[in-house]
């Protein structure tokens, strides 16, 4: 289970009505005015927010300024106890054993980067996302997918796994340098 899933539905428990209210009448620049109106827990709107990637495991600033903004020190602190006891991960705190290969493949690897992703079996409908997220930057692009793909895998990521699917892009040299 996602420990900052967890949390926030422990957020979502303490709130009162008006505290409900505040927050959605805080969130009205961020989310539209139809899916406020639906909004009747604090588990709506934070989906709501999860979904609009206001707020993630690795980015919490936004739900941190929302519960000052509502006078909720409790939670403030109770969020700022999770980070630091490591409960969010930054995409950045990832094991230092892909730091280096990812670096060889983001610089040696060129317009066929999907190719590889593909054969990481990572889906299409993130490739285009990020794609989207970065439109001219190529090496942006194989980054992100990249880190993606040790998102989704986890501890599962293995630089083998990396290494087997150059190889079966034939991209043998990139292979050898990442071995």
């Amino acid at each position: 289970m996602d420990p900052f899933l967890t949390l926030l539905n422990a957020f979502s428990s303490s709130l009162s009505e008006p505290e409900l209210a505040a927050l959605k009448f805080l969130c009205r620049g961020e989310v539209t005015k139809r899916k406020l109106e639906s909004v009747q827990s604090g588990r709506d709107l934070f989906g709501f927010l999860l979904e609009q990637q206001l707020i993630a495991s690795d980015k919490v600033s936004f739900l941190e300024e929302l519960l000052k903004n509502i006078k909720r020190e409790d939670l403030v602190s109770q969020l700022k106890q999770f980070v630091e006891e490591g409960g969010v991960t930054a995409p950045d705190d990832q094991p230092d054993v892909h730091e280096k290969p990812i670096e060889i493949i983001c610089d040696n690897v060129g317009r066929d980067w999907k190719m590889l992703m593909r054969k990481l079996d990572v889906s299409e409908v993130k490739l285009e996302r990020i794609v989207a997220a970065n439109p001219f930057n190529l090496h942006e692009q194989l980054l992100q997918s990249l880190r993606e793909w040790q998102k989704w895998k986890g501890r599962e990521a293995k630089v083998a796994d990396l290494i087997k699917a150059l190889r079966a892009c034939n991209m043998n040299l990139v292979a050898d340098k990442v071995e």
